[in-house]
């Protein structure tokens, strides 16, 4: 077995020649097969706690590991793995060992091959890490199905069986009804792994895996890699010549979610691609774990380009609607879904490499709820924006009212408002606090409020002052500038010294500087319609009233 120095130094020149995407499946690879194995000195440095981690002597009864369905299997495959048969045997059922008429490594040999050639092992975070198993399955509690063996016609489960030793300990092994009915395995020759394999590095091993069989699978996965994207590349160009012929709408997606989707063909079929191209079991199942992850990352890449998306042409259907504040608002939410779906496919990549993130998870819930009590103000100002953006009590543009302020609003950002006023100053309220407010809003309306009050003496006649009213009233109904929403002229107050007499309309117009200029029009053509009645506009006015004559009778004090 080679030392690794002189390995990398030998395979130095042979990795500069290798493609960049051959040379990182290679990497990947590797990383998978050094988490699997038997040593885990880089986990251990790390602090993170993987699922075959030695536990102190009196959590693990049993010397091999094999108190749950999961370390079982696990410990088998490491067995194997570093060819050590006697180790292997120690998790195949000792009363079936003891009665075979084979040698214990020559059934360990022949469950092997069987594997090889046609076992399907279930994911190994997908088997129960407890030391009952899966009490939910239909099987008995001792038993726990962990795949099964498919070759030609014949299917056999592969099962592990629940003993108890003379000291009472409990243990997990591979059950006698799957060793004693596996099926015969006939060999056709060379496996199509073995033709990718390379002669030179036979035998040499890393992290107790033969080097050759993983260059071997590293190019069959980039060959398959390679084939897959090629034909949803023809599919997506077919798709995008086809699309808009069918329907007459454009073809939105892009280009860029090929490679991701062709990385998640490949690995849902990369198991069954392993076990038809002759892949040794022991090389299947870390890979299995690599699978997962290589997809998740894939799915994640996937969804950041759906996402970008998916807000680029809503941010664009914004700007098209004229409504500019959607855009920041849509921007923090993008970037909010990918910083979600990324600490979920952390979460599920680091679970499927094995480390326990547990602890993890927990110190990221506090640590979040920290930040939330800390970020208080800024939380409640980022949900004031969403509402102020989903309610839509104001567009950028709008004159409306707040408060003790009115003016036009300039912009809806993340955390405020800013608003222009009638003084040309800006003033910046919080989203949290603007969204709170009353908020009066006079773009918003289809028409303006005409109301004006007119003043009369109370020396006119009273028919005069009818006759006025009414006339008066028709006029406003019949003006251009009104409609017929509400028109209406009443004698609103007696006062002592005129009649109050309010009238009442509505003047459509687009804007305020348009209501101003008709509403001015309006009031002078009132002014000129009462030149043709004998009434008085009431002035503001005192008068005083001198009594000479009383003043001089009274007498001298």
């Amino acid at each position: 077995m080679l030392d690794p120095s002189s390995l990398y130094s030998m395979l130095a020149k042979w990795y500069q020649r290798m493609p960049r995407a051959g040379l990182w499946c290679v990497m990947m690879l590797c990383s998978c097969l050094l988490l699997a194995s038997p040593s885990h000195a880089t986990t251990a440095k790390l602090g993170l706690k993987t699922t075959q981690t030695e536990e102190p002597a009196e959590v693990w009864s049993d010397s091999y590991g094999r108190d749950t369905p999961r370390s079982t299997v696990e410990g088998f495959m490491s067995a194997l793995s570093s060819e050590d048969t006697q180790l292997a045997s120690r998790y195949l059922d000792a009363t079936f060992l003891s009665k075979s008429k084979m040698s214990d490594a020559d059934v360990v040999a022949q469950f092997k091959q069987a594997l090889d050639t046609g076992g399907r092992l279930e994911p190994l975070l997908q088997l129960s890490d407890a030391k009952e198993g899966d009490v939910g399955d239909l099987l008995p509690n001792d038993q726990e199905k962990v795949g099964s063996i498919r070759i030609a016609d014949k299917s056999v489960d592969v099962l592990l069986v629940r003993k108890v030793d003379k000291d009472g300990n409990r243990y997990w092994q591979f059950a006698d009804e799957t060793l004693a009915n596996l099926p015969d395995v006939h060999t056709t020759g060379r496996t199509w792994a073995s033709y990718f394999e390379i002669e030179q590095l036979k035998g040499v091993k890393l992290f107790d895996f033969e080097l050759s069989k993983i260059i071997a699978l590293a190019v069959m996965v980039l060959i398959s890699l390679a084939v897959v994207y090629v034909l949803v590349w023809t599919l997506f160009v077919i798709s995008r010549w086809l699309f808009p012929r069918l329907t007459g709408r454009r073809f939105a997606i892009n280009a860029n979610v090929i490679m991701p989707v062709a990385i998640i063909i490949v690995a849902m079929l990369l198991s069954e691609i392993m076990l038809r191209a002759g892949v040794p079991v022991t090389i299947r199942t870390p890979v299995g774990r690599l699978k997962e992850a290589v997809a998740w990352i894939a799915t994640t890449w996937l969804a950041f380009r759906l996402i970008d998306g998916v807000f680029r042409r809503a941010e664009a259907n914004s700007l098209k609607r004229n409504r500019p504040e959607q855009v920041s608002i849509l921007g923090l939410l993008r970037k909010l879904a990918k910083v979600f779906m990324l600490i979920l496919a952390i979460i599920i990549i680091f679970g499927n490499l094995g480390f326990d993130l547990t602890t993890g998870i927990a110190a990221l819930g506090v640590g979040g709820l920290a930040l939330a009590f800390g970020a208080q103000k800024s939380i409640e100002n980022l949900i004031g924006s969403v509402v102020v953006v989903a309610d839509r009590p104001v567009h950028v543009g709008d004159y409306c009212k707040f408060g003790t302020y009115e003016g036009t609003v300039i912009d809806i950002g993340i955390r405020s408002t800013r608003i222009r006023t009638l003084n040309r100053t800006i003033v910046t309220v919080p989203n949290g606090e603007f969204s709170a407010l009353q908020i009066e809003n006079f773009t918003a309306r289809d028409m303006f409020y005409f109301l004006h009050n007119l003043f009369i003496k109370r020396t006119a006649d009273l028919a005069e002052v009818e006759r006025m009213i009414a006339d008066l009233q028709g006029f406003l109904a019949s003006h251009t500038l009104t409609n017929d929403e509400w028109n209406q002229v009443w004698i609103k107050e007696l006062r002592q010294d005129c009649y109050v007499i309010e009238m009442r309309a509505y003047i459509p117009a687009s804007g305020a500087q348009e209501f101003y200029a008709k509403q001015t029009q309006l009031a002078l053509a009132v002014l000129k319609f009462l030149e043709n009645y004998q009434v008085e506009h009431a002035l503001p006015s005192q008068t005083v009233v001198l009594d000479d004559k009383n003043r001089l009778n009274q007498p001298d004090s």
